[in-house]
């Protein structure tokens, strides 16, 4: 099985969603196909067949859940070695060589990556770019649609 690195703070969001389906949502869908059975008739029952729907798309996201996190390398980015390297996980400060612009990421990955947060997927354009580059590189990066030039200005490990 090949293993995706994923930050401490993904997987623990992961465990805290997995733990509401399983406490939270899977018993409130059981409870609704109950009554919905108590209701009679199962053919022509709406209600019944919108819960066992749901029911599906729980089970389904549970299993996908645990699935990942039977996959996931955690990566706890607190307790990698400082070296300035820009590495999964490493929170990267650039600045834009043509618009002068300042944007920071951190590189985590897909299931985490969240561009409007600042977390970008290790498998992005950019991210491919930074992987092992050092604080004051310039780096080209090949994006859809254009062409952007960053000088890595910071690399954190936090």
């Amino acid at each position: 099985m090949k293993r995706s690195p994923m930050t401490l703070r993904g997987a623990e969001l992961l465990r805290t969603e997995l733990k509401r389906l399983k406490s939270e949502e899977r018993p409130r869908v059981i409870k609704a196909i109950a009554e919905a059975r108590s209701h009679g008739d199962l053919s022509e029952n709406a209600e019944y067949h919108a819960a066992r729907e749901q029911q599906g798309f729980i089970e389904g996201r549970i299993m996908e859940i645990e699935s990942r996190l039977g996959a996931a390398e955690i990566i706890d980015v607190a307790s990698l070695p400082a070296t300035g390297r820009v590495v999964f996980g490493s929170t990267v400060g650039l600045e834009d060589q043509d618009q002068g612009a300042a944007v920071t990421y951190q590189i985590v990955g897909e299931d985490e990556a969240d561009i409007k947060s600042g977390r970008i997927s290790v498998t992005s354009p950019i991210a491919r770019a930074l992987i092992g580059k050092v604080q004051g590189d310039v780096v080209d990066v090949i994006a859809p649609g254009k062409n952007l030039s960053y000088e890595i200005v910071s690399v954190k490990y936090i």
